[in-house]
């Protein structure tokens, strides 16, 4: 059964969004009997979703994508409305989806800033306005209730009631910033092309991979050489060279907080990487990891971590690891998002589209 989305228009109603009905003989190799991949989105073979944001209060999951964005309902799994450039987006292809405490929804686009969006009326942020840069990247609130956003040209933390940009560049290892979360104690965490940062509102601290932050290169991979470090060049986001994974530890593309303060950092080719303040442990393949490139991080309800990489999904409960490829039913290999559902639903967004794994 597949259900076609009829608001989507522009380049996105050449694509839709479909919802496919996975059988379970799809699934007969899934590695976790108790886990499998349910449902499957498809928007389209060259489409990117690289943003995936659940907002409770309205039951809604918001869905960046390379083409635009579609506000879905989580129960019905329809879309409500779907956003281009004609409706307000400042450019269609949405690399991060942040809902701040006053309920604006945030679209970080690639080279077209920041769209903020609510009850029907928008507003976009460029540099000019004191945005850090056109290409942003993700989002965080903080205790007060104020947004972060990471750019590739350092950091802003914007004060919602005053709407005052302020813009961190120096303090960063380094101003392409991919990763952010905030600890409960308030300290702003940044995963980046050159490490990781935390910011606890008065100093500064950063860790690279000499400190321990990423596994080391067991595979002998070779060095990527695809970068923007110390440059201001525009590179792209791809990890293979010649057809073959890279290897670049620094680089960091995910961060996130656990409730017991200790941050988790997706890395390029060095795997997962876990900092409890004082030492950094190291996941990869050889612990279970399906993929050493980790693009994405969240956790569910039970505190189980879900880890979105260039080979698939990695289900990881603190002992053991299960995972999910095309072979279980995933569009595509390369998973750029992940969100958990207050159901237990875990929502992963890849090149052409959007499954949900769950029981």
């Amino acid at each position: 059964m597949t259900l076609n989305l009829q608001h989507a228009r522009h380049a996105l109603a050449a694509v839709g969004l479909a919802l496919t009905c996975m059988t379970g003989s799809a699934f007969a190799q899934a590695p976790a009997p108790d886990y499998r991949v349910r449902e499957t989105f498809n928007v389209g073979d060259t489409v990117y979703v690289r943003a995936l944001t659940i907002e409770k209060g309205t039951n809604t999951i918001w869905v960046g994508t390379s083409t635009g964005v579609h506000e879905i309902d989580l129960s019905t799994r329809k879309p409500r409305k779907t956003f281009t450039r004609a409706d307000g987006l400042a450019n269609e292809y949405v690399f991060a989806v942040g809902i701040d405490s006053q309920g604006y929804k945030w679209f970080g686009t690639n080279a077209g800033g920041a769209s903020r969006y609510k009850d029907g009326k928008w507003k976009t942020y460029f540099p000019m306005h004191g945005l850090a840069d056109y290409w942003i990247y993700s989002y965080a609130n903080d205790k007060d209730g104020n947004l972060w956003i990471g750019t590739w040209a350092g950091v802003n933390h914007y004060n919602v009631k005053t709407g005052e940009f302020k813009k961190y560049v120096k303090e960063l290892i380094n101003e392409w910033v991919y990763g952010l979360d905030v600890d409960a104690k308030g300290r702003a965490w940044f995963a980046t092309e050159g490490g990781v940062s935390m910011f606890d509102g008065k100093t500064w601290k950063s860790w690279t991979h000499k400190d321990g932050l990423g596994a080391p290169n067991a595979d002998q991979l070779p060095a990527s050489s695809n970068t923007g470090l110390g440059t201001r060049s525009r590179h792209d986001l791809t990890t293979m060279e010649h057809g073959q994974p890279t290897y670049n530890p620094n680089y960091s593309f995910a961060m996130h907080i656990d409730p017991q303060g200790d941050a988790w950092v997706g890395t390029w080719g060095g795997g997962v990487a876990r900092f409890d303040g004082k030492t950094w442990k190291n996941y990869n393949s050889k612990d279970g990891l399906v993929g050493n490139i980790v693009y994405s991080i969240a956790q569910d309800k039970q505190g189980v971590f879900w880890f979105g990489t260039d080979k698939g999904v990695s289900r990881f409960d603190g002992k053991s690891w299960r995972s999910f490829t095309t072979k279980e039913g995933l569009l595509d290999s390369h998973v750029y998002t992940i969100a958990a559902s207050e159901n237990g639903d875990i929502w992963v967004g890849t090149r052409r589209g959007v499954a949900v794994i769950g029981k």
